[in-house]
């Protein structure tokens, strides 16, 4: 699979698809379609590939893979070289069992649409526990 790894530049619009990796903070490795301020961005030649990839660095990130790669002392941060090698090495691991892959890429954005839904009805519960609330206050 072929992608492109780039510190992202601020206000830089690229074509092909891509998407942007946090690379500072105790949060480097979180993926994002819209880009942070300290992101790479990784840049792909077709959807598939770059869809692909999303997950897998998803995946990544929320099992802390990158936290053994951080370094700095105030503010951790989280290198390109090591990540390009470390994203490289483990990518095309998760991608040796394809069917498996996609099965986990099913499974991931359905707990993202049930987490997204649930967040929803705690804020629509908060907003009701306000309105009932005001009541007593006015």
């Amino acid at each position: 699979m072929n992608f492109i790894v780039k510190t992202h530049k601020k206000n830089t619009i690229y074509n092909k698809p891509h998407f942007f990796i946090l690379n500072k903070g105790m949060n480097s490795g979180k993926p994002q379609k819209e880009p942070f301020t300290n992101s790479f961005v990784v840049i792909f030649d077709n959807e598939k590939d770059c869809e692909n990839m999303f997950w897998i660095t998803y995946s990544l990130w929320k099992s802390k893979f990158w936290h053994r790669n951080l370094i700095g002392s105030v503010i951790p941060f989280l290198r390109k070289v090591d990540f390009i090698k470390e994203f490289s090495a483990k990518a095309n691991e998760m991608l040796q069992d394809y069917e498996q892959h996609q099965k986990d890429v099913e499974a991931f954005r359905l707990l993202e649409l049930k987490e997204n839904k649930f967040h929803q009805n705690i804020n629509l519960i908060n907003d009701l526990r306000r309105v009932i609330l005001y009541r007593y206050c006015k």
